[in-house]
């Protein structure tokens, strides 16, 4: 199989599927001297999780991450304090299926002569033949995004050292629109949503708070306590703070569900999905996801611009589509008003607007990177479809009978994070070599 390797400088390998034995990540192109933690990587993953609220699949991963590789195991010498620090190899983030039970891989193969539309079934199984991994759609299921989340948390932090901010939320759902929200002032509510999510974990408090596991455990120690999870995953889950959404929105100032910064768009975007699911339907939507803190010139000419780069996010299942700034609005616009004027003030350059969503020839202008996604609804259904006997090519019909989210708008937004947050890695590492080349080159 190929196409599960991204990056130039900074590049991430996935492996694995929705009930093999777990999914992988490998990092490469992590600075040394970087101190990383599964604790911290949960921090990302626990927000695209299925299991934790009305809008996710009922499935009760709880994504706990295992770095195998890439990090000291102690001080290199005495005292050094360099014990869980990256230390230049390839780092390799491992995060098992917990909750993958033999009565839900038999529901798939009850199922799996009949493709379900919307879903990869009938293309992979034409180009993998029928050894495809089609038991909860393998590479092709949304859990292929949860090592994506992991390598892009470490993007994350690396773009962190050099001030650069990257976060999203819903802008769209189910028809319901975020009203018009600064940067400064979503990144607030993000960080909030973030918090909240944390605080409220069940996981989190059992895992790491109680120190289940730490760092300094080997990784076999770490796999024992994640055999002990596996049968306390309901225990655990019962054991859950338990807030109203009038006490979340007192205490952190958000949504208990949904992470977008207009508080009442949020409340309808629920209800209106709610409305949607219970008539067995699902609803789609749209993510917007922002840089602040990007140096001007990022990107290269031609085939690496950085827009096209961030349009890769249609690698991101359930993605149908990727605007830049104003995007597809740009068609109504006139030059005059689609171009973003500048200004010098106080020893820098202002832009009057950010039609180009901080990209222009394909480099970065030093505004806000914006993008926004369009997530497809949800393609698993409670509703009869029709198909086809893949082996026979008779005509069936399939009603929906495994786990199904909702919505996948509510869980996507980590995931575009964590993209974003990889291009913009890949690309900085160039522009910085680059530019140290140029400056040694003038003398």
């Amino acid at each position: 199989m190929f196409g599960c390797h991204f990056g130039r400088l900074f590049q991430v390998t996935v492996a694995g599927g929705s009930y093999q034995e777990g999914l992988a990540a490998v990092v490469q192109g992590l600075p040394p001297g970087m101190r990383i933690t599964e604790e911290e990587i949960y921090g990302d993953l626990l927000l695209r999780k299925p299991g934790a609220d009305e809008l996710s699949s009922p499935r009760k991963e709880p994504d706990l991450p295992v770095i195998y590789a890439g990090v000291n195991a102690a001080d290199t010498i005495e005292g050094a304090g360099n014990a869980n620090c990256t230390n230049g190899t390839p780092l390799a983030i491992l995060i098992p299926n917990l909750d993958r039970h033999f009565i839900h891989i038999k529901q798939y193969q009850d199922t799996n002569r009949t493709p379900r539309p919307g879903h990869a079934s009938w293309a992979s199984f034409v180009k993998y033949g029928p050894d495809d991994d089609a038991v909860g759609a393998g590479i092709f299921s949304g859990r292929s995004t949860a090592p994506v989340v992991a390598a892009g948390h470490a993007a994350r932090r690396t773009l962190a050292l050099f001030g650069i901010e990257v976060f999203a939320y819903a802008r769209e759902l189910a028809g319901v629109r975020c009203g018009e929200v600064s940067p400064e002032a979503a990144l607030a509510s993000v960080r909030a949503y973030r918090r909240m999510r944390r605080d409220l974990d069940p996981f989190h408090r059992e895992i790491y708070a109680k120190g289940r596991i730490t760092p300094e455990m080997r990784f076999l120690e770490k796999m024992r306590v994640l055999a002990e999870v596996e049968g306390e995953i309901d225990q655990i889950r019962e054991r859950a703070p338990r807030l109203s959404p009038e006490e979340v929105r007192e205490r952190y100032g958000v949504h208990h569900i949904v992470n977008c910064p207009d508080y009442a768009a949020a409340a309808g975007m629920l209800e209106a999905c709610n409305g949607i699911s219970a008539t067995g339907d699902s609803a789609g939507g749209v993510v917007e996801v922002v840089a602040t803190g990007v140096p001007a010139g990022l990107g290269e000419p031609v085939f690496d611009k950085l827009d096209a780069a961030l349009g890769g996010m249609l690698g991101i299942g359930a993605v149908k589509g990727v605007e830049i700034g104003a995007g597809f609005a740009v068609k109504d616009m006139t030059g005059s008003r689609c171009n973003d004027q500048m200004r010098a003030e106080g020893g820098r350059v202002v832009f009057s607007s950010n039609n180009a969503g901080g990209v222009t020839g394909g480099l970065s202008t030093g505004q806000p990177i914006v993008a926004r996604i369009a997530v497809k609804p949800t393609p698993t259904i409670d509703r009869t479809q029709q198909t086809v006997d893949k082996y026979t090519l008779e005509n069936r019909t399939l009603a929906a009978i495994t786990r199904r989210d909702p919505t996948i708008v509510a869980r996507i937004w980590p995931v575009a994070e964590a993209f974003t947050s990889m291009v913009l890695l890949d690309h900085l590492i160039a522009h910085l070599g680059y530019q140290a080349l140029r400056e040694r080159a003038r003398g």
